[in-house]
């Protein structure tokens, strides 16, 4: 990949996150599978129980692999894959292929189905797709609605927030969420992320941030924060923040402001760790840059965020195991998205 000190996302970067995941969000095997069986006739492939989202190696990266497409195309419009780009969401998104994909939520076994990781990203999903002038949004308009009503379901449910580094984190999938309920103004979810999330963590202080574990690829202590960040006022945030991470200007905890070093990026739960250097570093460019200017902890922040995306960005290919999911954490720590 490009040179670890690139930070920001040059066209170049742009056209390789795009090769990469036109080579894997079609790709329908290998598959690991988010399907419960009630009997011999739920025996089916990925392509047949997801006519859009059968590649990637699952279902959820098959997602967030058409975000990282979309985002590419709207950024650099005259990459070199955009035709090709344009071409596989005509055939993809149509309205056949989208009803299938909405009636296999609507299976009694399906309630969990993706929860709450794929939930957030088929939403941000949806977001980056009304950012373009093509049809795509409108036709993928009633998986967003059911998706969007499976948080309306489940938060008041959720006596407690999941406070993990991976799939079923809480804060990851609202933040995610947020930003669709902000896209189409839907200020009734928008109030209900806000709620759920002031409710589990507004009284945190002090975080210990005990990680990495050893197949996390996001950090439980800064997704919480960066998900506040996108749901409390300025000011409101600000203060949590102080009490929250009070020491950050020193660089402590000393485990948040480190890189995770993967020892074996062929092993997909080991190769995680570059997801969590990545998703680090675009956590601490979004808290350093809603903090005031002359912040004495912005510098330590941004610091942390260069460490963390030069110590994964080069490994956003390579092996399968990385290069299917990677490259839009890399993108989100590129863009602020």
């Amino acid at each position: 990949m490009s040179s670890p000190s690139a930070e920001r996302l040059t066209p170049a970067l742009a056209s390789q996150f795009a090769r990469l995941a036109l080579s894997h969000v079609a790709r329908e095997y290998p598959n690991k599978m988010d399907h419960v069986l009630a009997g011999p006739q739920d025996v089916q492939g990925p392509r047949d129980l997801h006519p859009i989202f059968f590649g990637s190696f699952d279902w959820h990266s098959c997602v967030h692999g058409y975000w990282t497409l979309a985002t590419v195309l709207r950024l650099h419009p005259d990459v070199p894959e955009a035709p090709a780009i344009r071409a596989l969401f005509n055939e993809a998104f149509t309205a056949e292929n989208v009803a299938a994909e909405t009636a296999y939520l609507a299976r009694p076994l399906s309630r969990g189905f993706e929860r709450p990781y794929g939930w957030g990203w088929l939403l941000k999903l949806q977001a980056e797709l009304l950012a373009h002038d093509a049809p795509w949004a409108a036709t993928h308009q009633p998986l967003a609605d059911a998706f969007a009503q499976r948080f309306r379901d489940f938060l008041p449910l959720a006596t407690y927030p999941i406070r993990t580094g991976v799939h079923s984190s809480t804060s990851f999938a609202i933040a995610l969420a947020s930003d669709y309920a902000r896209a189409v103004g839907d200020e009734a979810l928008l109030a209900l992320f806000a709620e759920k999330m002031r409710s589990w963590h507004l009284g945190d202080r002090d975080a210990q941030a005990w990680e990495p574990s050893g197949d996390d690829f996001l950090s439980p202590t800064l997704m919480t924060a960066e998900c506040l960040r996108r749901l409390l006022p300025a000011e409101a945030f600000a203060a949590w923040f102080a009490a929250y991470l009070p020491a950050a200007d020193r660089e402590a905890p000393a485990s948040l402001f480190t890189p995770a070093t993967p020892s074996d990026r062929t092993d997909g739960k080991i190769a995680h760790l570059d997801g969590l250097n990545l998703s680090r570093a675009w956590c601490w460019r979004n808290l350093a840059a809603a903090l005031p200017a002359v912040h004495v902890a912005r510098p330590a922040m941004e610091a942390a965020a260069a460490r963390h995306l030069a110590a994964s960005l080069p490994h956003v290919a390579g092996d399968y195991m990385g290069e299917h999911w990677l490259a839009s954490f890399a993108l989100l720590a590129l863009t602020g998205d």
